[in-house]
């Protein structure tokens, strides 16, 4: 596992020209989506009618693209090598751009609008390979990291594109078409340029037949999604985000105008605070994660978006009586630094929600199916969009909510959504409470993580030193793991907890017979179905810090199953507060190595006709070495 900042990555050509395209397109789609809207309401004399049909009607070209052409772009990049697609798209930007700059000079806005949806087709074939071609470039000790900058690339990128499209046009006077129009085609022009620097990046699946019937290759691309139970909610969850986040964002200049009292660069800056806030929050990811796929940091995130969602609604509840007011003056008014922080933690958190879960459905779907994947994920998206828009108009006009409790009713409802998502797929809120309680009482050092097969079954065995021995496996490995655990333990008031889980208790043979061959078969049935299981071949945790002879249980498993075997070793734990080394009495004190520093080391695959286990002992003796 590579211990270098995710920053090393923007020196690298594997990841940096991708990243200043993928940059790049985010930037010229908000210089052009925001002039056009100042264009059109604030510079061509229209009425407030037109104005309020083409404001109406811009969100919804911009969206069908992703309903009508997701399914054929994620076959798009499947068959063909990724690059070119890449390239193909960047100069079909240039001349949509080319269009727009003519929109711009004649102050046409039937042609902005026609631009618009071509900019919604433009997103809709590079979304699959924007997030196809990471795994494929990027180690998976990298995923969080390269998604995490990816995430805040874009975040910087839309803010910075309003604050130029929005300064071109308000305050270069009858200049600014003409300076939007040159804009907009030099950043396609630049993006197009570096485009060429990406390495290439194979077809995935080069022999796939191309489906011309959207309808049903739509349905096809989501019928991948919810193949794996995990990525389908992984997937709903990013589409969820799409919705709550399309009811904060849409109502931003409303509520900058009525309720904080605010001029139009009062706007800008909540959207900077919140643009920002979710750089930083995808930025952290990584350090918080320690370099892998944690998705312990989701249901953080979706605690934060709904505490700090609530906290808005109480932050100003009703209009102010100010107006205009610039953003300096907006700031040291009584009361916004507090709504200022929402914006921004809000949007910290949103980082710590949505980069764990793109990384998760890279890291977990099939590669050969991964761009229409993404692509049946962009298709829910749009769709949740829609559905959002259509719920905060019904909420503000028919039921006659103010904006700040449309905003109170979106963090009550992300509550909801995430207690349900965590009760369809436990690994999350197991995850987070495992993420949590390690991370506080301990630092962990894990080498050899990519010893640990990515899919397929294996067995992996490790010495026992403590009660947490099995917290502190499951919050390292990337993958669910199964856990055999004493059925004495397992049968406490934590026995819900380890059904979430899915541990496997077991007694001895004198104990329980019948409950001894009914673990074995556990096992199997697990490995047969292509998961990780654990055990402790010792039996117990050593009450000396010595590893205790392996138990041939390890041999009767690979008897019955031949799997991979991976030795594991926890070093560090001897001593610690749920170690065996003091009385229950002398553990009760407070811990006297809080945050201490523990490593899990992984050794090499030991195949199964090897896999004695005797043999199996002594790797893991030699992984721990004299540091118990």
């Amino acid at each position: 596992m590579s211990d270098r900042s995710q920053f090393s990555l923007l020196g690298q050509r594997r990841f940096l020209p991708f990243f200043l395209t993928q940059g790049l397109g985010a930037f010229n789609d908000n210089v052009f989506r925001n002039a056009t809207v100042l264009l059109i309401g604030f510079e061509m004399g229209l009425s407030a009618e037109q104005i309020t049909n083409y404001s109406n009607f811009a969100p919804a070209l911009f969206i069908l693209p992703f309903f009508l052409f997701s399914a054929s772009a994620g076959q798009i990049a499947e068959k063909f090598e990724k690059t070119r697609v890449i390239r193909f798209v960047k100069l079909f930007e240039i001349a949509a751009m080319a269009i727009a700059a003519y929109g711009f000079l004649t102050h046409s806005a039937v042609v902005l609008l026609g631009v618009l949806f071509l900019m919604g087709l433009h997103s809709t074939l590079f979304g699959p390979i924007k997030y196809a071609i990471l795994p494929q470039a990027l180690r998976e000790d990298e995923l969080v990291g390269g998604n995490g900058l990816v995430e805040m690339g874009t975040s910087l990128a839309i803010l910075l594109g309003m604050m130029l499209g929005g300064t071109l046009i308000a305050a270069a006077g009858p200049i600014g078409p003409l300076l939007a129009a040159l804009a907009v085609l030099a950043i396609a022009a630049a993006g197009y340029l570096v485009s060429r620097a990406i390495p290439p990046a194979p077809a995935a699946a080069p022999e796939l037949r191309f489906n011309w019937n959207f309808l049903g290759e739509t349905w096809r691309a989501i019928g991948f999604v919810a193949q794996d139970r995990t990525v389908f909610h992984a997937v709903l969850g990013i589409s969820w985000f799409w919705f709550f986040g399309i009811v904060f964002t849409a109502q931003l200049p409303n509520y900058t105008k009525i309720f904080l009292g605010g001029s139009d660069g009062v706007y800008i800056l909540a959207l900077g605070l919140f643009s920002i806030g979710t750089g930083i929050g995808s930025l952290l990811c990584e350090r918080l994660s320690g370099h892998k796929v944690e998705i312990g940091l989701v249901p953080f995130g979706s605690i934060g978006l709904t505490v700090f969602g609530i906290d808005l609604y109480f932050a100003r509840p009703q209009p102010t009586m100010l107006t205009d007011l610039p953003p300096l003056a907006f700031l040291v008014a009584p009361g916004n630094w507090r709504i200022a922080l929402d914006l921004a933690v809000i949007g910290v958190f949103a980082g710590f929600y949505i980069v764990p879960l793109f990384a998760l459905v890279q890291s977990r779907a099939e590669r050969s199916h991964l761009s229409r994947i993404i692509a049946g994920n962009n298709i829910l998206n749009a769709l949740f969009m829609v559905v959002a828009s259509i719920f905060a108009a019904l909420l503000l006009n028919a039921a006659h909510l103010s904006i700040p409790q449309l905003f109170l009713v979106a963090a009550l409802l992300n509550a909801v959504v995430a207690v349900y998502i965590y009760t369809l797929v436990p690994e999350f809120l197991l995850r987070f409470v495992d993420w949590i309680l390690i991370n506080t009482l301990y630092r962990i050092r894990v080498s050899g993580l990519d010893n640990v097969p990515q899919e397929g079954p294996a067995l992996l065995v490790c010495n026992h030193v403590s009660f947490m021995d099995p917290l502190i496996l499951l919050g390292s490995i990337r993958r669910p793991v199964r856990f055999v655990m004493y059925y004495k333990i397992f049968d406490t008031p934590l026995k819900p907890l380890f059904r979430a889980a899915k541990a496997i208790p077991i007694a001895g043979a004198k104990e329980n017979p019948a409950l001894l061959q009914r673990a074995f078969e556990e096992v199997d049935k697990e490995l047969a179905d292509g998961n990780l299981v654990c055990i402790f071949p010792e039996g117990g945790i050593t009450r000396d810090g010595a590893i205790a002879p392996f138990r041939p249980g390890v041999e009767r498993i690979l008897a019955a199953r031949p799997v991979p075997v991976v030795p594991m070793a926890l070093r560090g734990l001897w001593g610690s507060l749920f170690s065996r080394k003091d009385s229950w009495l002398n553990r009760a004190r407070l811990p006297r190595r809080f945050r201490a520093k523990i490593e899990l080391a992984i050794g090499q695959v030991v195949p199964a006709e090897q896999a004695t286990a005797t043999r199996l002992e002594t790797a893991v003796r030699a992984l721990r070495g004299d540091f118990a």
